[in-house]
């Protein structure tokens, strides 16, 4: 008994320890980090070229958008074979570079972001937000594979076989900067709020600024002048968890039916603003990881949106059909029974959105 006791003494020692650590260096916020990134664009809130910047552009034709194929369309999919070209070593997911027989480069995730990565991108480029050309594969061969990548290699079968991949096209136009949540050219504007919207349906919790990034030239051309596109470029973490918690510790943070289906959507509603659940601010053990420390001050993209401008949004996912809804899922190859239980989630949630 009395060993117990101390050992329960000395825990909640240790937790007052690394609570009172977060303390002091949440005092500082500032100095910490401004200090290092002032002289870049991104530490600004600016971009640089003079195009104008383009978050997102009417959608006339939502009901007969094809969900399956996404903003490629069918002519823009993958053709094998495919040859290894690099390896990503950004972000936490396995990645490399890959170019098929037409000559065109893909990026190559794997592991469990790859199917929910591709949902996501096409409901955000179904209400006519910028989003890349995403498709899934539930198997590729690639051609000249190294003997043995720096992360991943546990996914890479014998003859250089990968399963439940994501590929992304490499965008037109050349990618400049990431841009901040708190400083755009957007902000407190229905088409920002709208964004902000989307990220709460999927549950894409991970909104950190490096997950994002704006395009020069994404019609071709890479001039000065060349219209910019905002975009979030990691999608990965949707339609899991609203956050990193205890709650479902052990659980995937992302595509999991079970988690998604019973994360709360709207948190509060209020005469003129309503309050998302996600993205949920970690617990204490996670803010002790330095990977979510980050994540502490993003909790305000989910609230205070005003009401007006979730009602909008309903009303532009009101106009897919189910089957469009669930071509989605269809699309990052899940099973029947995922598919349509991911869809009926969906559905509930844009029918919260309409009863505002």
């Amino acid at each position: 008994m009395k060993v117990s006791v101390k050992v329960n003494s000395m825990w909640k020692k240790s937790q007052l320890i690394k609570l009172l650590c977060v303390l002091v260096v949440l005092s500082f916020p500032v100095a910490g980090t401004s200090q290092q990134k002032t002289n870049t664009p991104e530490a600004k809130g600016k971009i640089t070229g003079s195009g104008p910047a383009v978050l997102w552009r009417s959608p006339e034709d939502i009901a007969s958008r094809n969900l399956f194929y996404g903003s490629g369309g069918k002519q823009d999919e993958p053709h094998p074979a495919f040859t290894f070209l690099n390896e990503d070593l950004d972000g936490t997911s396995p990645k490399f570079n890959v170019r098929d027989q037409n000559e065109v480069k893909w990026k190559v995730k794997l592991g469990p972001e790859a199917r929910p990565e591709t949902v996501a991108s096409r409901f955000l480029w179904a209400v006519g937000y910028f989003a890349d050309e995403n498709y899934f594969l539930s198997n590729m061969r690639i051609e000249d594979m190294p003997r043995r990548l720096k992360r991943g290699q546990d996914l890479v079968e014998p003859g250089g076989l990968v399963q439940n991949v994501r590929l992304e096209r490499e965008p037109k136009g050349k990618k400049i900067e990431a841009w901040k949540w708190r400083h755009n050219p957007f902000t407190d504007t229905r088409e920002l709020n709208g964004l902000r919207i989307m990220m709460a349906l999927i549950n894409n919790w991970d909104l950190k600024n490096q997950n994002t990034a704006v395009h020069m030239g994404s019609d071709g051309t890479e001039s000065e002048g060349s219209q910019q596109t905002y975009r979030i470029s990691d999608l990965g973490a949707s339609f899991g968890a609203a956050g990193r918690g205890r709650w479902w510790r052990g659980k995937m943070s992302s595509g999991n039916l079970e988690v998604y289906s019973q994360t709360k959507f709207i948190s509060k509603i209020r005469p003129e603003y309503v309050d998302f659940m996600t993205p949920t601010q970690p617990v204490l053990p996670c803010v002790m990881r330095l990977p979510f420390f980050g994540r502490l001050c993003l909790g305000w993209i989910g609230n205070h949106i005003p009401r007006a401008d979730a009602k909008w949004m309903g009303q532009l996912l009101a106009q897919l059909s189910p089957d469009q809804i669930r071509d989605a899922f269809r699309a990052g190859g899940y099973s029947p029974q995922k598919v349509d239980g991911f869809a009926k989630v969906i559905e509930s949630r844009i029918a919260e959105l309409n009863k505002l």
